[in-house]
């Protein structure tokens, strides 16, 4: 480095200078000279060499004592620190959690704290109450809990009264089907008390009534007597074969006086009470009155048919008494009949069953086979002056 170099550099005046003061960095700094910050300038952009060291000052600087550093030596143990006293309690709404000691017996001692709010709430089951005395002498009734009824004696104990509906359709009022559409709709009285609820029991010797509205309900409900021919079936239609009531219209009615007037309507659910097979001829009872269908083919039934009869063939001994009462079917006893001979190729028959072809059935037990079968009668109604495909209503003053 040339000489013209080292004069161009700002001198420091020797003696106390930034080095020798511990505190320079802090002081704030003098503003230097407009030519020494140019030649500042200058210099950064020369090539740096070796800065000479500042000639020391024979004044000597206060000692700062400093303790000796040993790498060897292993530090000093450091006494422990006392305990920092606790935080004090924060104040507001939300207060502080019980310590583990203070927490209630039901409750975990630690829980964590859930992030964003307070520690849910956990429920504490309620404490078992202690067994009530029994009541003193002149407590109110109703203060005592009453005693529960054993279960066995619940499901035992039968029901008392009759349904409702049984007892109607016993009665002869209507069908139980009936009964029960009146009671729903509220068109039953008994004992002058409405009733509308399905299964109500009664006593079977109470009053019923019905209202004017199942009245009329049941003025629809006509029954038919048909004399139907041979060759139709008197039930559901067979392949090949066509039911009855296709014979039942305008054109074919036999009008009387106080009839209603025939409608289609009327043949909506109108249903044969007693079969008759499709070889017969004669009385077929069709209805929409579940009163006479049961009374005519129910369970109990004990109404009379007629029939006339006619047959071919040589009666077995005693022919006549086991057509009377001495006959099964289908390894059942038949029921008594009456049954009588009208001439060689003639027998009438009165019977309080219908079992299927129960009469044919009965003819070829004794050695004959039925070539014609008319039934004429059944209870107290007769077929009368009806021709083959003819049908009239059953008048008001008519019953089986």
């Amino acid at each position: 480095m040339s000489g013209s170099d080292r004069d161009s550099r700002v001198k420091q005046p020797p003696g106390d200078g930034p080095a020798d003061d511990p505190w320079a960095k802090w002081r704030k700094p003098e503003a230097p000279a407009p030519g020494a910050i140019t030649a500042a300038v200058d210099a950064e952009k020369k090539p740096k060499t070796a800065r000479p060291l500042p000639e020391r000052s024979s004044a000597k600087r206060p000692a700062v004592e400093r303790p000796a550093v040993n790498a060897a030596a292993k530090p000093a143990e450091q006494p422990p620190a006392a305990p920092a006293e606790p935080p004090p309690k924060p104040v507001g709404t939300l207060g502080v959690r019980k310590s583990a000691t203070e927490a209630e017996p039901d409750r975990p001692a630690r829980r964590k704290p859930v992030r964003g709010g307070a520690l849910p709430k956990r429920p504490v089951a309620a404490p078992r109450a202690a067994p009530r005395p029994a009541p003193a002498a002149g407590t109110p009734a109703m203060q005592a809990k009453p005693a529960a009824v054993p279960r066995a004696e619940a499901a035992g104990a039968p029901p008392e009264g009759v349904r409702l509906s049984k007892v109607m359709s016993a009665r002869g009022l209507c069908s139980r089907r009936e009964a029960d559409l009146w009671i729903e709709r509220g068109w039953v009285f008994v004992d002058g008390e409405r009733i509308s609820e399905l299964g109500s029991r009664i006593d079977p010797d109470a009053e019923i009534s019905i209202s004017k509205e199942a009245s009329h309900e049941q003025a629809k409900h006509v029954t038919i007597l048909l004399n139907k021919p041979v060759g139709y079936v008197s039930g559901q239609p067979e392949p090949g074969f066509t039911p009855a009531i296709t014979l039942i219209g305008a054109e074919s009615q036999v009008r009387q006086s106080g009839d209603p007037e025939f409608k289609p309507w009327m043949l909506r659910n109108l249903a044969p009470s007693g079969r008759l097979d499709i070889d017969s001829t004669g009385l077929l009872v069709l209805t929409r009155d579940g009163r006479i269908a049961k009374l005519l083919i129910g369970e109990d039934s004990d109404i009379e048919k007629e029939y006339l009869v006619r047959v071919e063939g040589t009666l077995v001994p005693n022919g006549l008494k086991l057509l009377n009462h001495g006959l099964e079917l289908d390894g059942k006893p038949l029921k008594p009949a009456r049954v009588k001979q009208i001439n060689d190729d003639q027998l009438h028959f009165i019977l309080k069953e219908g079992k299927k072809r129960q009469i044919r059935r009965m003819c070829e037990l004794v050695g004959l086979r039925v070539t014609g079968l008319k039934r004429v009668r059944i209870g107290r109604v007769k077929l009368g002056d009806l021709q083959l495909g003819q049908w009239r209503f059953l008048r008001a003053d008519e019953s089986f």
